[in-house]
């Protein structure tokens, strides 16, 4: 199941049901030395681009891991694509993202060719294969659909040969869907809308399958919550977890340990099981946390199926 290739909408890529995401790749850890960052993000580039990961996408974003000398995801794996070269394993998807000026929102046209500008030198490549916009919620849909505006410069990247496939990456999933319909977009990203907890992008991914759009189902453990791990347990998608969802978790967990399935293996088999979702992104900044994620993979794959009978009622 995990090394399988799913037709991603009509973007025209196949993809592996798991995606590897770099959002974390920026900050070292605690005790750790830019070097040592550099080394452990390095191994999880070099195992993706050598094909030895059970995944064949990456997803990053013109923003991740915000360093002093710039956003630091893209220079990682744009390092590692350098050093695989001519070796790199064949049928591999890269994604990433317009993304507006931190300092000042700007999510002009101009300001869309210029974040393009910086993740292909960053990469070290002349295109992408899938090119999203981000978080357009910051400045509204009707702001990025302006003629002359965001959308229309990332169209025109596509028209240009830039990226072969473009597509829409945010949270509000009613926002989502105004973009979906308008037809435009290959793919979707949605994140913590799609999970255990939270169920709210289900027309949205209704609207996609429609229109044949790609989707990926990225923070399907909500922000960690759904891991398990004590240190997330207050929180859902980055906000302070609702009495709905403690007590949903608290049922959910009950289930996990009566079949003794972890917790993390049904979030992310959650979102593989979804015929309408077509890769779940997953972030690891070090191979170990990827191999978390390929085991829970598993875990949910031989789960029982009274188990997600009395999971999903």
């Amino acid at each position: 199941m995990i090394g399988e290739r799913r037709r991603f909408g009509r973007t025209g890529f196949a993809v592996t049901p798991l995606a590897l995401g770099t959002s974390s790749w920026g900050a070292p850890r605690d005790g750790e030395s830019d070097l040592d960052r550099d080394r452990r993000v390095g191994e999880v580039g070099d195992a993706f681009f050598a094909g030895r990961l059970a995944t064949n996408l990456v997803d990053t974003s013109n923003i991740y891991g915000p360093a002093p000398e710039g956003p630091l995801a893209e220079l990682l794996l744009g390092a590692a694509a350098a050093r695989a070269g001519s070796g790199a394993a064949s049928g591999l998807v890269l994604q990433t993202k317009l993304d507006r000026d931190l300092a000042t929102d700007d999510f002009g046209a101009d300001r869309m060719w210029r974040s393009l500008e910086e993740s292909l030198t960053r990469l070290g490549v002349e295109r992408v294969d899938v090119l999203y916009l981000h978080d357009p919620e910051v400045v509204g849909f009707e702001s990025v659909m302006t003629p002359g505006g965001a959308v229309e410069a990332l169209v025109e990247m596509k028209r240009q040969g830039v990226t072969a496939s473009i597509g829409i990456s945010g949270g509000p999933v009613d926002m989502l869907q105004r973009f979906v319909e308008t037809d435009l977009f290959d793919a979707l990203i949605t994140h913590n809308r799609f999970t255990l907890l939270d169920r709210s992008a289900d027309e949205l991914l209704d609207a996609a399958a429609a229109r044949d759009v790609g989707v990926a189902n990225a923070a399907p453990y909500g922000g960690g919550v759904l891991t398990g791990r004590p240190e997330f347990a207050g929180s859902y998608g980055y906000r302070p977890i609702t009495e709905a969802q403690s007590a949903e978790l608290r049922r959910l967990a009950a289930v996990a340990e009566r079949f003794g399935v972890p917790i993390s293996a049904l979030a992310l088999g959650f979102s593989l099981r979804e015929p309408r979702i077509h890769t779940t992104v997953v972030g690891a900044s070090s191979l170990s946390s990827w191999n978390r994620a390929t085991t829970d993979a598993l875990a949910a794959a031989t789960a029982p199926a009274a188990l997600w009978d009395e999971l999903l009622p």
